[in-house]
């Protein structure tokens, strides 16, 4: 996957992915040094190449979604047998994805295989136009509240927006030695929580939406 680069440096992948989604299936299958370029797009905004001649710089604020199986046979934990890596082997194929990459991830979610009653299930869930209006919501009180989203909340702006009573300060504190976690996993996790508190419609950043925000971190736990 070329994501910029050449003797004449051109927008690649995460260029054209700007003010938009960069899908990664089979995430730990990609070159390791290609994945490792994305550390800088996503902290920055932005990608810069640099050749003799010349240096370019790229925007690239692109929204990372990727996926990937819980082993090289994508069977364990399905509650069957037919897993037969081994423990060695599992870690060799997580261990393909740094840490410092998985640190600027802020959800990790596992998606378990579904039973067949599952896919039977007929009853409706939650329609995406119901959803989008929370969404809505969220932002519009984000918004108000400091004329950003939260993702655009730096280190200061998070200390004035983001102020934790002393259950929820204890709980993140106990998480960030139990997982030690870095001080960039920190930020993410405050980032997070309160855009849980804003999805809930709630003014202060509660227990449960920190507990939920700590869940979401659940590669830091392997």
């Amino acid at each position: 996957m070329e994501l910029s680069g050449g003797s004449n440096p051109r927008p690649g992948e995460i260029t054209l992915a700007h003010h938009g989604v960069l899908f990664l299936d089979e995430l730990p299958e990609f070159d390791r040094k290609v994945l490792e370029v994305l550390r800088e797009p996503l902290e920055s905004g932005q990608v810069v190449i640099s050749r003799a001649a010349k240096q370019m710089t790229f925007p690239a604020g692109f929204q990372l979604i990727a996926a990937m199986n819980p082993c090289p046979c994508g069977f364990l934990g399905d509650g069957t047998p037919r897993c037969r890596c081994t423990p060695d082997q599992v870690q060799r194929y997580r261990g393909k994805l740094s840490g410092p990459l998985l640190d600027r991830i802020d959800l990790h979610i596992d998606v378990p295989s579904l039973p067949a009653s599952a896919l039977r299930n007929t009853e409706v869930s939650e329609s995406s136009a119901i959803v989008r209006e929370r969404v809505l919501m969220a932002r519009a009180k984000q918004q108000a509240r400091q004329q950003l989203t939260n993702k655009a909340l730096s280190p200061s702006l998070l200390d004035k927006y983001c102020i934790l009573g002393e259950k929820e300060s204890k709980l993140l504190d106990q998480a960030m030695q139990r997982l030690r976690l870095s001080a960039r996993a920190y930020h993410r996790i405050l980032r997070v929580a309160r855009t849980i508190a804003d999805l809930a419609d709630s003014d202060a950043i509660l227990i449960p939406h920190i507990t939920e925000a700590i869940g979401y971190r659940l590669l830091d736990r392997q």
